[in-house]
């Protein structure tokens, strides 16, 4: 069995954050409740160090 690279372990997170993200974006798409909004910040600060950014980037909170 191959070993992966740490490179290659950091392609891998970024591809499936990427995958992620474009999931969470056809969400936001159909006009999501307040609720559904609060949700996917949560998970995006889970997600990623720069959640702040992204979270403002796509309006979910005020």
């Amino acid at each position: 069995m191959p070993v992966i690279s740490e490179r290659g372990k950091e392609l891998k997170r970024r591809r499936h954050r990427r995958k992620t993200y474009s999931k969470f974006k056809a969400i936001l798409a159909k006009n999501p409740s307040a609720d559904m909004k609060a949700h996917i910040a949560d998970k995006l600060r889970k997600m990623t160090p720069s959640a702040e950014m992204l979270i403002e980037e796509w309006k979910l909170l005020g």
